[in-house]
Formats: C-alpha cells, structure tokens, sequence
C-alpha cells in the first residue's frame, strides 16, 4: 500500500471504417445536469468547475455524435465522429437520452497522446452500463436527469479523439438485422483537473506497540476513531488512519454491533484526498438501514493507468457518473486501485449505510465496492485483492455480517428478479449475482471466494 495519499485542498483492436479526415472542429463545453430533449443533440455550454485551492479546473466536454456516412452496408447503423482535434482530457464515454434504452453494438474510440503525439488503436467501450445505476422507483433513478450510458474509458492525457458507434443485433433477434441506435449519441470527454501536492500519511502502527500506549493516549484515539466511524470524515481530513481490531471495537459506536468478529479499520483515503469537487455532486446524503452484503465490481475503464493516477481516474469516474449519466453522486461506495489503496466513494461516512448507485436492483442494503481496471481477461493484483478482504471484514463486521455467509436481500427490479423477490445471496457477491452482466469481469469474480475466506480470517472467525 502507498505511503502517502494523493489530495486536493477543498472537498479490442478492430479494422478502422473508412471515414474521411475532417479538419480540427473545437468542442462544446458541457456539464449541465438534465439531458436535453430528444430532437436534440448539442447542450449548452457551461463554465468548467475548479476543484478549490488546485488552481486547475476539471470540466466535461459533450460531442454530439452523427451518422458516418462511410459505412452504408445493408443492414448496418453507424455514428460518430472523424478524427479531430480537442482539447485535452482523460477519460471518455458515450452516453444517450433515454436510460432505458439498451444499446446494441459496438463503440469504439481512437485517441492521441498528448506526450507523444501518437494515435492509440481502437478501443472498445463496454456498452452494459445501465446495470450501474440507482434502483427503480428511488428518487434519484426517477430524477428525469439519467441518461443511458457505456462504461467510462481511461486513456490519460489526450488532445485528440475518433470514434465509431456501429450498431449490431440484439440478442434472440435476426442476426441480419441490426437494432436501432439510441437517439442522442454524445461522445463525453472528461478532464479530471490536477492533482495537488500529495499529504503523507502517519505509517500504520502494530497493534502489540498500541498496548504500551499511555492509557490516555488510548483513550483519546479511541474516541477519534469513534468519531471516524460515526460519520463523514472531519473537515480537511484527506485520509482515515488503518486501526488495529481492539482500537476498531473500542471505536464503534451505538449504532453498531459491539462484536468480535470485526476487521482492523484499513487505511481509507477520503474524497478530500483524492480531490472531489463537493460541489458537483447533490446536496445532502442518502441512508439505507444497514449494510447485509458487498458487491464487487470493476470499473471497465482498462488497465492502463498509474497508481500515482488513481485519483484522477476517481475524480474522472465521478464526474461522468454526475455531469454526464445524471446520477447524484459516484455511485460506487468505495474504490480500490491495483496497488491496494482504498478510497471513500459516494459521501455520506464510510462507516454508514450509504445509498449507492452501483447494483441495479440490490443498492438497498448493500455497498459497492469497484475495483479500478478491466478484469474480463487481466488478472487483478494480489494488493487488490487483499484490499477487499480488508474492507470488507471491517466494514461488514461493523453489521454482523460474516463475509463467508449468505444473507437475503430485497430485489428492487433488474433483469434477474423480479421487483420485491427476496433473493439469497452471499455476503460478499459479484456483480453479476445480482444482475446480468459481466462485471466484475471473469478474473476478478474468479477470485471472490478467496476475499470471502481471507475477509473471515481477518474478522478472527
């Protein structure tokens, strides 16, 4: 695990369609919260937001998409935009009006180094998005702000951008005919602003050399760690020090179960600390009653970043899931990066039931825990692996729950189970348990009953 946490002062390869090389068009820039009517397809501009006290703003940039008149074959559908010049970003996605509309397909983009100069191979964006989302019926699925959306992609420093949306059949229809494009196809690029000067963290100490502590000295970090587990992180705070399991059962709250079988606090890097912009995001935090069970995802936005990058990746995930899918804040609870770091995710207290928007159908009840990367073929790190143990013998110890049992959760509707059927589920569950998917990838999933067994030996069972 790194030993510093980065902060921010204030809260597959495809033959390449035959388009013509259109000269450099300059990019609208866009981030409003609702989506526009369906006839339309630009949104209007708006000022980029500064991240406080980096002095670098982030901002989302929205390209319509248009037909591509190279690809006329019998059959086929196609949208997007020839290679142009723009400016630079380092995330993207395609997102569309209506949230219920699946889109049947290929999407594809090419990129160009900022670095170097150098044009990327085509790479495909995975299109099953909406099974990351608020439940049905919740404030926040009914917001009228949802858009539909493809995962998000990062491709770092880029000034330049290709894409290429083709339209394939839908499953258990003609292979001959190909499904209709969603309407209001708009290409997002995404800046995620710079990072500011990274904050040290006070090295984890063993809990045997916490025993010789003055018992005043005990007393006080027993109430420190209290307040931590209570709620959201103190003000300024840009990390969450690991705990040892006596000083994590002497910090818990009423609003926890006083158990033995509870995981060591890990090192936590809070929103602050990998720069979220507060004020993106809606005001005010939303709860469930407690937290039954955890469910991994990947992040499907590719392997291709630095450790040191995580926090931009993060603050790039966050603004597509606000500024460009309409959710009201990152729906994942927390986020793991290869190197083990765990991050805070949707604000509300990393120790509290917090509503996210991550499992479609189970957000209820439940966290979410996105570990950053594609793992459908690539292996996840054993760091990261051993981060979900952690995490989740600490915070599923805080509920009783054991991470090698199963449990009941209420379905909220998806395309598994149907809406208010109590489904049995393992404690700790991918994904795909819950919806039809292929998150969080056939590698990482592979791997789930390994973080159950370890995530109980942590919690002393």
């Amino acid at each position: 695990m790194r030993g510093f946490l980065a902060s921010s002062i204030g809260v597959s390869c495809a033959t390449a369609l035959a388009v013509p090389l259109a000269p450099p068009a300059a990019e609208a820039t866009s981030a409003p919260p609702a989506p526009p009517p369906p006839t339309t397809v630009a949104t209007a501009p708006t000022t980029p937001t500064a991240q406080p006290g980096t002095g670098v703003p982030g901002s989302t940039r929205s390209l319509a998409l248009a037909p591509l008149t190279a690809d006329r074959a019998p059959g086929t559908a196609a949208q997007g935009l020839p290679r142009r010049d723009v400016r630079e970003f380092s995330l993207v996605g395609v997102v569309w009006d209506d949230p219920g509309t699946e889109l049947h397909g290929r999407v594809e983009v090419r990129t160009r180094a900022t670095a170097t100069g150098t044009w990327s191979g085509w790479q495909q964006l995975e299109t099953h998005n909406a099974d990351h989302a608020a439940d049905p019926g919740t404030a926040e699925g009914a917001s009228g702000r949802v858009r539909g959306a493809t995962a998000p992609l990062w491709v770092g420093g880029s000034d330049g951008v290709e894409v290429r949306v083709r339209a394939e059949s839908a499953p258990g229809t003609s292979r001959t005919a190909a499904s209709p494009l969603p309407t209001g196809l708009r290409l997002e690029l995404v800046d995620p602003g710079k990072d500011a000067t990274p904050v040290p963290v006070a090295p984890r100490r063993a809990e045997d050399t916490r025993a010789t502590a003055p018992a005043t000295t005990r007393a006080a970090e027993a109430t420190a760690a209290s307040r931590a587990n209570a709620g959201p992180a103190p003000l300024g705070t840009t990390g969450i020090p690991a705990l040892s399991r006596s000083e994590t059962v002497a910090g818990l709250t009423a609003g926890h179960r006083a158990s033995p079988y509870v995981g060591a606090r890990p090192e936590i890097t809070t929103r602050r600390g990998w720069g979220a912009d507060e004020k993106l995001r809606e005001k005010g935090f939303v709860y469930t009653k407690k937290v039954k069970a955890a469910f991994v995802h990947h992040s499907a936005t590719g392997n291709n970043y630095r450790c040191s990058q995580a926090p931009s990746v993060i603050r790039s995930i966050y603004r597509y899931h606000v500024r460009s899918t309409g959710w009201r804040d990152l729906g994942y609870n927390f986020l793991v990066d290869k190197c083990g770091q765990i991050y805070e995710g949707r604000a509300g207290g990393v120790s509290k039931p917090v509503l996210g928007a991550h499992t479609l159908g189970f957000n209820s009840n439940s966290m979410g825990i996105a570990v950053l990367g594609t793992y459908s073929d690539g292996e996840p790190s054993s760091a990261a692996l051993k981060a979900i143990a952690r995490l989740t013998a600490w915070k599923l110890g805080l509920y009783g729950m054991n991470p090698r049992g199963k449990t009941y959760l209420k379905s909220g509707g998806g395309n598994l189970y149907r809406k208010g059927k109590n489904v049995r589920l393992n404690v700790i569950s991918g994904h795909r348990d819950g919806f039809a998917t292929n998150c969080p990838g056939k590698k990482l999933y592979g791997k789930l009953g390994t973080s159950r067994s370890t995530a109980a030996r942590y919690q002393g069972r």
